[in-house]
């Protein structure tokens, strides 16, 4: 069973943990619980008749814990990059999040973005959020693949599995050419 070691990344607050919980089938619990540097999980999912293996590393997002977060990239297969769908400035901060990513693993790695907390009254704008994942998608990577986004909510469920679901197809199909690549 292949074991892909995945990051959650983004602002404090976006929902992270609730997301890792919510998979993990623990349920939502509301109220916010600081995670300090980083906790991790590990999951099993099974993927188009494929059991899979995930390690999840809820990484701490304030600014205070970028040092500690430089250990817990290494090795690492994909990320999911979350945004608060109420918070416009936590979109914009998954800049930070994607240089900080490709710094610390060296190289670049498949990853999907969340938009959290869509039970909620959503602040931003469709055009904007259209505009970044276009963006994100042209960005030049080792190995192409297609950028996938996802409107989520850890209160509700919606779309939390597939989230895993997608990173663990896309993580395999990257995987998949960049060993035969090395074998040219």
């Amino acid at each position: 069973m292949p074991l892909y070691k995945i990051c959650l990344l983004g602002d404090g607050g976006v929902g992270k943990t609730s997301l890792r919980e919510r998979f993990l089938g623990k349920g939502f619990q509301s109220g916010y619980i600081l995670t300090i540097g980083a906790d991790f999980a590990v999951q099993n999912l099974e993927i188009d008749g494929i059991q899979f293996k995930f390690q999840i590393w809820d990484l701490a997002g304030q600014q205070r814990f970028e040092a500690v977060r430089t250990l817990y990239y290494k090795g690492s297969h994909g990320a999911i990059l979350v945004f608060d769908r109420t918070r416009p400035e936590s979109l914009y901060n998954l800049e930070n999040w994607k240089r900080e990513l490709f710094t610390n693993v060296g190289r670049h790695i498949p990853y999907i973005i969340l938009g959290n907390k869509s039970d909620l009254p959503n602040s931003v704008s469709q055009d904007v959020l259209s505009e970044f994942i276009e963006k994100s998608q042209n960005e030049p990577t080792d190995i192409p693949y297609e950028l996938k986004y996802l409107n989520t909510s850890a209160k509700s469920g919606l779309n939390v599995t597939e989230a895993f679901e997608q990173l663990g197809r896309t993580i395999k199909e990257y995987i998949e050419v960049y060993r035969a690549r090395a074998v040219r």
